[in-house]
Order: C-alpha cells, then structure tokens, then sequence
C-alpha cells in the first residue's frame, strides 16, 4: 500500500506541476503572476505544505528555464506555497492557505526579490526594496481570491477530499 501512496502521491504532484506551468504563463500580467497565486493555495489546500513547495520550486525552475523568466519566478511562488501549506496545515482552514500565500509571494517574496535581481542584473539602478512588492501582492491577492472561489466548490467533492486524505494522514 506505501508503493502505490507514493506513486499516487508523485502523480497528483506532476499533474499540479503541469497546471501551474501551463496556466501560470498564459493568465499573467507584466510582474503579476495570478495563477501561480491560485495553484500555490490549491496546492497547499491539496497536498500540503512539502509537495505545495516542490511544486512552486520545479515551477519556477521550468519558467527560468524554458520560459526566460528572471529569478523572480522563484522568489514569486515559493514563500507563498511555503507559508499557504504550514498555515493551511495548522488549522485546516483555507482562509489560512490564502493568509499565507498573500504573506509569503506579496511580503517575503517580493523583499526577497531585491536582492536577488540585484545579483541577477548586476546593478542597483531603478531597483528599490519595496519595488516588486505592489505586483507581488497584486497577483497573491488576485490568485488567492480565484483560488477561494474554486475551492469553495472543489472541496465538497468527493475526489478532492480523497486526495486530500492521500496527503493530510492523521
């Protein structure tokens, strides 16, 4: 039964990474990434805090990579889903997940962005500690708002709370 957990488990994840790249592109405005917002709570909603941050880390790989997207996809999507799965874990409440997102991609994520891109350009010109940080929240607010809509839905259903069981054991 372990084996065939984990393969589930692997799947469910791929299946989510899959979305997020696929959706994440297609649905975004210059600096805001709304649907990575919506995958970020899902997944934390989903699968917990783990497997909602290896998600948001093979993302933003993919983006860098095959997308050309700075490293602000990576500081973008991982304190979000990070911080949406530990708070969503601790009480259970999705209301949490998006306190956490909102927090973790619009706080910590666009703060942890300065530096980065401060690295990654070379310079510090036009570059500021708050400057990613309206975007930031823009997009986590935005996504975590559409992800509350779908979830409000997509809990009630009966492959949902199985899936979840898969990865919320008691």
């Amino acid at each position: 039964m372990g084996q065939q957990n984990r393969i589930q488990k692997i799947t469910i994840l791929a299946i989510m990474i899959a979305l997020d790249f696929f959706l994440s592109p297609i649905f975004r405005i210059e600096g805001m990434a709304p649907m990575s917002s919506v995958l970020n709570v899902t997944a934390a909603v989903l699968m917990g805090p783990v497997y909602a941050t290896v998600m948001a880390v093979v993302c933003a790989l993919m983006r860098m990579l095959f997308l050309g997207i700075p490293p602000l996809a990576f500081t973008g999507a991982v304190f979000g889903a990070l911080l949406a799965g530990l708070l969503y874990r601790y009480k259970r409440s999705p209301w949490l997940a998006i306190l956490g997102e909102v927090i973790g991609t619009g706080l910590i994520g666009s703060l942890a962005s300065y530096p980065v891109m401060v690295w990654y350009t070379g310079t510090t010109t036009n570059l500021f500690w708050f400057v990613f940080t309206p975007r930031f929240f823009g997009g986590a607010i935005s996504g975590s708002i559409i992800a509350y809509l779908i979830l409000v839905k997509l809990v009630k259903t009966s492959q949902f709370q199985r899936i979840q069981a898969l990865f919320f054991k008691n």
